[in-house]
């Protein structure tokens, strides 16, 4: 986790758990699409990727884990794509840390650009891109459930 590499060691180890919970229980079969569930990109914004993330043991208060993530399409971005992931979270990282997530299709972010939302645009441009379909290698079988095609 390189592209983590400016957070505490236990901080990388969430982030890319929480990465690999996100591609390896992303569940499309629970929508019909025209098409194969993707994930193209997951991304992570907010104040871990800003370098003002916070942590005080004392008031037990901390920044929030915002992970977006873009699918293929507009279908996958339904709730029941993700609540394996969701399950999963609550299950292992219980109350140790705040996960937000935000699902967007690749249409939502051509939209995005065409209309120049700069919502979305300076947080796509402003985060760490964790998993990028075109660059990184698929996850081993087995391990959270494996990539799907």
């Amino acid at each position: 986790m390189a592209r983590v590499g400016h957070l505490i060691r236990r901080k990388q180890r969430e982030i890319e758990r929480i990465t690999r919970i996100l591609r390896g229980q992303f569940d499309p079969s629970q929508v019909q699409a025209p098409e194969p569930g993707r994930i193209k990109r997951i991304i992570l914004i907010g104040p871990y990727a800003r370098r003002s993330w916070y942590e005080d043991s004392r008031t037990i208060e901390f920044s929030d884990y915002e992970f977006w993530v873009v699918v293929n399409h507009p279908l996958f971005t339904d709730e029941l794509c993700w609540r394996r992931a969701r399950a999963t979270f609550d299950r292992e990282l219980g109350n140790r840390c705040a996960i937000d997530i935000e699902i967007y299709s690749k249409s939502d972010v051509r939209a995005a650009k065409a209309e120049r939302d700069t919502f979305i645009l300076d947080r796509i441009e402003g985060g760490i891109t964790l998993y990028r379909a075109s660059r990184d290698a698929p996850l081993p079988i087995g391990e959270c459930g494996g990539d799907r095609p």
